[in-house]
């Protein structure tokens, strides 16, 4: 799976610190702590039919991360709401859009990694590009990877920080492997999370994902966890070890840039039957009609 250049994101205007820039002309300071140090936060966010879907659950996730790192200064939500809604209407934006809300720790007087260094507030960065789910609805193909998740003595996940080395030599494990993503293990060898989403299980109807221990909150796992709830379909949080990955009948990943995804495949295994399932296909179903009934508009 690899992800194609978009013609309609050609002449896209990027925001930077209130700024709509060309995205040939946009860039950040080689000062910026973001530049020199992955010293920053993020949210992706998704818009459907004008609505930015679980809004206030991505801005609870991104101010708890930027005071975790003691950013001295986290703007108001107002003012970020507002810098997202120039910034669509600026690209003639309304649906099928994937937003990046990135704030860094800001500029730097000198180099170096002391925040006291950063002076100036923080950048925030608002990339807003046509994109639909990333993931094929055939079903994804994962590898096990040797890179492991750590625990949060070492770097608690709950901080949803910008510098992402950990999975990205993950992903490129499972580019060479010729799957579209690996499968994470944390320190004890259980399931942490894929490089980039989590992962619930199907298991004679019941539903279980892995503990928050090496994996970050996630806004679409707890929709899946709301959803279940509401729909009474058992659903568990448990330390799932690979070997109840490779017996499960299904396998489904989360995240708001792909939404929910089954996987058919891990380690050249068989998941299940081979195809995504029909809890999959339930959850699917039910999960898009929460997008398309709820989120905080933003553009008419």
């Amino acid at each position: 799976m690899l992800q194609t250049f978009n013609e309609k994101n050609r002449d896209l205007l990027v925001n930077i610190n209130g700024r709509l820039i060309h995205r040939d002309q946009a860039g950040v300071s080689p000062f910026d702590s973001g530049v020199q140090g992955g010293d920053a936060v993020w949210e992706g966010l998704r818009l459907y039919q004008g609505r930015i879907f679980k809004l206030h659950e991505h801005f609870d996730r991104l101010e708890r991360s930027a005071h975790a790192l003691s950013f001295s200064e986290v703007p108001p939500r107002a003012q970020i709401i507002e810098e997202i809604r120039r910034t669509l209407q600026a690209n003639g934006m309304h649906d099928n859009v994937h937003i990046r809300l990135t704030l860094t720790r800001g500029v730097k007087i000198t180099s170096g990694m002391d925040p006291r260094l950063n002076q100036a507030g923080p950048t925030l960065i608002v990339l807003a590009e046509h994109k639909a789910p990333v993931y094929a609805k055939t079903g994804l193909t994962l590898i096990t990877s040797a890179i492991r998740r750590p625990p949060p003595d070492i770097l608690d996940p709950r901080i949803h920080h910008a510098n992402l080395l950990n999975s990205i030599l993950a992903k490129i494990e499972a580019n060479n492997a010729g799957a579209d993503d690996a499968l994470m293990l944390d320190m004890r060898g259980f399931v942490a999370e894929t490089n980039a989403t989590h992962v619930f299980i199907v298991c004679e109807g019941a539903l279980a994902t892995s503990r928050v221990v090496a994996c970050p909150e996630g806004i679409t796992r707890a929709t899946v966890l709301e959803i279940c709830a509401a729909e009474n379909i058992p659903c568990r949080e448990a330390d799932l070890n690979l070997d109840d990955v490779y017996r499960a009948e299904e396998v489904f990943c989360t995240g708001t840039m792909g939404e929910l995804a089954g996987v058919i495949q891990l380690d050249g295994r068989a998941i299940g039957e081979g195809r995504v399932g029909a809890m999959t296909k339930r959850m699917s179903a039910l999960y898009l009609q929460r997008t398309t009934s709820e989120g905080v508009p933003v553009v008419d």
